[in-house]
């Protein structure tokens, strides 16, 4: 009597965890993909009526008694009026000091945005909140990095930002292994690899027309 039972193919260890890690850690990567598919879609057509964010905020003003903090520099005066009135947020500088006495920024998080101008003299502080719904929250998301390029005064300040920034990084660094993985398991296959490099070519040239050839185009 002939066995049906086919032979048992063994994978090579390397080969068995790059499939083990390509699955897992694009489980793992699922939910920031689609987060950032998401948000970049809504960049890309600001005209969807159903992501309005900004027409459809909640704004209000406040003021609130506070204490003249010490001497120093504006980060850490900042950090102080934050500490007195319980706002946490990234601190951002919207424009330059022209008054000791008088520190105006804001303080944005994911959501909400504090426009805060303290007044030493008076020891008070005028706020002026701003919160958005979700779509404005999922925007957001997308360019939450506390920096700004060419501008050194605005670095990131907050904690929950450096998390954030960090995570992103780790996304980035996880696609990139996404990508060498799936290289090396369509090379690994040999019947696939003519339409695999049809494929590859392709998305080569398409980078390479954006990246490179749009400067020419009249």
């Amino acid at each position: 009597m002939l066995s049906s039972a086919k032979p048992v193919v063994r994978e090579g260890v390397l080969t068995a965890w790059n499939r083990k890690l390509h699955y897992y850690l694009g489980l793992y990567l699922l939910l920031f993909l689609w987060l950032f598919c998401l948000t970049g879609l809504l960049l890309n057509h600001g005209s969807w009526k159903f992501a309005e964010f900004w027409t459809n905020r909640q704004q209000s003003t406040y003021s609130l008694a506070i204490q003249a903090p010490a001497a120093g520099g504006d980060l850490e005066q900042a950090r102080e009026i934050l500490r007195q009135t319980g706002i946490r947020g990234e601190i951002e500088w919207t424009r330059a000091r022209a008054d000791a006495n008088v520190l105006e920024f804001r303080a944005s998080r994911p959501g909400r945005i504090f426009d805060i101008k303290a007044d030493f003299a008076g020891n008070r502080a005028t706020v002026q909140r701003i919160d958005f719904n979700a779509w404005g929250v999922t925007r957001v998301l997308h360019t939450f990095t506390g920096v700004r390029i060419g501008d050194a005064r605005n670095s990131r300040d907050w904690w929950a930002t450096t998390v954030w920034a960090l995570s992103m990084d780790a996304v980035a660094a996880g696609l990139v292994f996404m990508v060498f993985s799936s290289v090396y398991m369509w090379w690994a296959q040999r019947q696939k690899r003519g339409w695999g490099l049809a494929a590859l070519a392709l998305g080569v040239v398409s980078c390479g027309v954006f990246v490179a050839g749009l400067r020419w185009v009249g």
